[in-house]
This record gives structure tokens, sequence and C-alpha cells, in this order.
């Protein structure tokens, strides 16, 4: 009996140590126009991971990890401040919705109803809109409990906000583990059916935050087909495969091997800016891709229970916005992987749904594992 004390005392302490090794700090990181408060939220595991995310677009603003030889970097891109997300940017760190990436001409139809959505990217739908989930405040609340620390985030997009249909209710929780997992659960409920596709742009050089371009970093994707697009950028229709082309991330490849390789796709896209059809045959968590940095040895791993993720290598990134660290973020500077159902969903009924009906819960999670070799 005295063993079986011990032992549970053990755990116990254990567990408690683990849990006062997290740290979450809280402080007002600025204003909006209208005098509304955002807040900046930095989680801190037991190993020194930090993560910063604010309320403002409930976005990843930070992700501090150590390379192989103990040496932390943010890998994130962004600002130092919260004017420079104030200011038009390319999503940096946000929540996108209420459609991630593409519906083309801005339009679907829904029970014989045509709804017109606002068009802010040649002519298509992109984002959410105008005013998208990054551009608005949401409700922020951080947390601590036997899975690790985080922030969940609250936001109600109203009936005919950027010409959706239905009121819908979304939280979003990150989660920091002891494991370096920064892991976001998401639920949505609306009162009227409407399209749903939510996604976490943040941008990620593995090098450090503006330490240059990102051709080295070598990628894996679990995918064996991608959605082709046509040249404003929206699905064909096709799945195709990926093999013996330069969409074959099968096997860990360097990303600038093949991105000017002569392909129509990639004209298309000004390099990789595309929809990869992940290896799966249900909604349960499963790997989506690993990208490492061979000076670093950082690695990032994505996991998910999204049935396809966007790849985009920076291509419209042109030197032109100065980053955290004081430098230029050039051409393909950052990665931006976006766990998602397919682009122009709503107009393809042989995609994934992404309907959301009244009396329905969409749930998805999104894993980022962070190591190094």
């Amino acid at each position: 009996m005295k063993k079986r004390v011990l032992v549970l005392v053990l755990i116990c302490s254990s567990f408690l140590y683990a849990q006062s090794a997290f740290k979450v700090e809280k402080k007002v990181f600025g204003q909006t126009p209208c005098g509304q408060n955002v807040n900046l939220y930095t989680l801190t595991n037991a190993k020194g991971i930090k993560v910063g995310l604010m309320d403002f677009g409930a976005a990843l603003v930070s992700a501090v990890v150590p390379d192989s030889k103990g040496q932390f970097a943010d890998i994130v891109l962004g600002y130092n401040n919260f004017n420079g997300y104030l200011c038009e940017n390319p999503y940096f760190g946000g929540i996108v919705g209420r459609f991630g990436n593409r519906i083309a001409n801005g339009r679907f139809t829904i029970d014989g109803v045509e709804y017109i959505l606002n068009t802010n990217n040649n002519g298509q739908h992109l984002h959410g809109g105008i005013k998208g989930f990054d551009r608005v405040v949401w409700k922020s609340e951080s947390f601590e409990n036997e899975k690790g620390i985080g922030v969940k985030f609250s936001y109600l997009s109203k009936d005919g906000e950027e010409n959706y249909p239905g009121n819908l209710n979304v939280t979003v929780v990150y989660t920091l583990t002891a494991d370096n997992e920064l892991k976001l659960d998401y639920t949505i409920t609306t009162d009227k059916t409407t399209p749903v596709n939510l996604t976490q742009h943040g941008y990620w050089n593995l090098a450090g935050e503006g330490n240059g371009d990102i051709l080295k970093h070598e990628m894996m994707i679990n995918a064996d087909k991608i959605t082709p697009v046509d040249k404003v950028l929206i699905p064909t229709g096709e799945l195709r495969d990926v093999k013996n082309t330069p969409f074959d991330f099968t096997a860990p490849a360097a990303i600038g091997a093949r991105v000017d390789a002569n392909d129509q796709q990639l004209k298309f896209g000004k390099g990789y800016d595309h929809n990869w059809v992940l290896n799966k045959t249900d909604n349960s968590l499963t790997p989506a891709c690993k990208v490492s940095e061979p000076t670093s040895g950082r690695i990032l791993e994505v996991y998910t229970t999204e049935p396809a993720m966007q790849f985009y290598c920076g291509n419209f990134l042109d030197g032109s916005i100065t980053g955290k660290s004081g430098k230029p973020y050039n051409f393909r500077n950052a990665i931006v992987l976006e766990p998602q159902h397919f682009p122009d969903s709503p107009n393809h009924p042989e995609f994934p749904n992404t309907i959301l009906k009244p009396g329905e819960t969409y749930k998805s999670q999104t894993v980022y594992k962070f190591s190094c070799r």
C-alpha cells in the first residue's frame, strides 16, 4: 500500500510541476480606429516554446522555437506593433473565413437562392471578402488545463456579413502543449444554411522570419493529387495526379527544386499556390505535411482533420513589407500551410461538402508540431 501511495504522490507532483511550468501573459497590443483594445497573449511551455496570439483576427503573431543548437528564433512573419496589422497585409497569421480560399465570381446557390458576395481578388471572393474574420476583433479568454495552456476566441458573424446567409457562432481554441504542439480546434453553428471553410493563415520561415527565402526548405505532403486551377486560381473540378509533376511531394524535396519548372499550373500561381488533396478516407486527424530547414534543423509537422491543404510559397511577397526583425519580406520568403476544404466547393457538388445547416455543428482540428533534428 505504501508503494502505491508513493507512486500516486510522484505522479501528482510531476503533473503539478508540468502545469506550473506553463505561463500565460496578457497585455494590450493596440487599439482599433474605433478605440477597441486588442490583446496580445504570450503562451510559454516548459521547454521554452513561446506562441503569441492576438484577438484581432484570432491571429498567430509569433512562434519562438529552438534550432538543433538550442538557439531560439521567431519563425512566424508579422509585425512588432499592432498598427502593422491594421494596414493592408497578406492575411498575416489570421483565421480566415467565413470561407477560406476562393469562391468563383463571388457567387453560389443554396436551395435555389443565389448569393452574391463581395469580390476582392481578380473578380473572385477570397478569404471571406473585404472584411473577413481576420479583420475583426474576437472575444478572447486564456485558460490552463491538463492538455496545456491556450486562448479561446469566439466571434458572431451576423446574418448578411459579407453577404453570407445566417448568424454564425464561431469558436477557435488554440492550445500549446508540453509536447511542443500548437493545436487549433474549431467549432461552428449557424441558424441558416451557409458555406463554411475556416483555416489558419500563418506565414512560416523555419530559418527565422526575415532570414531569406524558403527555397531550401524540404517539403513532404501526404497527397497524391491536387485540384488544378484556371488563370484566376479557381479549381477546374479535376483531381490531377501529382506523379511525374513539380507537385509531387510524396517524398521530401526542396521547395526550390521545381518551383520554376515549365508548368502551366506554376505559371498561373507564380509558383506553388495550390490545393493538395490529402490521402485520407475520413475526417480523422492525419498527417498533412512535414517541412524541415537544413541549416537550423527546425521541423514543422502539420496534422489535420480537413480533407485538403493549400500550400503557398510567398509568391506575392515583394519586399514592400518590413517585418519584426527590420528586414523586408521578399519574394518567396515564407510558406503558408492552410488545412481546409477544397476552394470553390459551393460550386462543385462533387467536392467534399462545406455547407453547414441549422442543427449541425462544424468541428475541425489542426495541429502544428515543432521539433528539430
